[in-house]
C-alpha cells in the first residue's frame, strides 16, 4: 500500500481493507476471517483498529452485529493500489505473451482451485 500512499500497514492489514471494500457493503469479524482464512480473530481485530485509527475503514452496527465498512479515503486508496497493481501486473503479462483474456481464465480458474482446497480442508478437520 505504500505505493498507494499508505506505507507501514502490514499485509494482513491490507488483506483485510481489500476484504472490506469488496462489494462496498459492511463487513462482520466473522465475514473477514472467514474469507481471509485466518483462525485468530484477535489478529484481524487489531489490523481494523488500526486502519480505524487511519482513517480507512469505520466501525458501527447493523442490527446487534458490529460490522466494518470503508471510508472513501479507503475506498479511495484501494482504488489507487489496485491501478499501481494492474499496471505492474499488465507490464509482466504483456512482457509474457500473455494475453489479458488468458489472465482472466487462469485467474478464475486459481479462484475454483482455492475455494476447492478450502472445502476440503475444512472437511478434513471436521471429521
Amino acid at each position: 500500500m505504500a505505493a498507494a500512499g499508505y506505507p507501514g500497514l502490514s499485509p494482513l492489514e491490507v488483506l483485510v481493507l481489500h476484504s472490506v471494500r469488496h462489494r462496498t457493503r459492511p463487513k462482520r469479524l466473522a465475514d473477514i476471517c472467514l474469507v481471509l482464512n485466518v483462525e485468530d480473530t484477535h489478529t484481524v481485530n487489531y489490523a481494523i483498529r488500526k486502519l480505524v485509527k487511519a482513517g480507512l475503514v469505520r466501525e458501527g452496527r447493523v442490527g446487534k452485529e458490529k460490522c466494518v465498512e470503508a471510508t472513501e479515503t479507503g475506498a479511495a486508496a484501494c482504488a489507487r493500489y489496485k491501478d499501481v497493481r494492474e499496471a505492474m501486473l499488465l507490464d509482466a503479462v504483456t512482457a509474457a505473451g500473455i494475453a489479458p483474456a488468458e489472465l482472466h481464465r487462469v485467474a478464475a480458474l486459481l479462484r475454483l482451485m482455492s475455494g476447492q482446497y478450502d472445502q476440503a480442508a475444512r472437511a478434513a478437520a471436521a471429521s
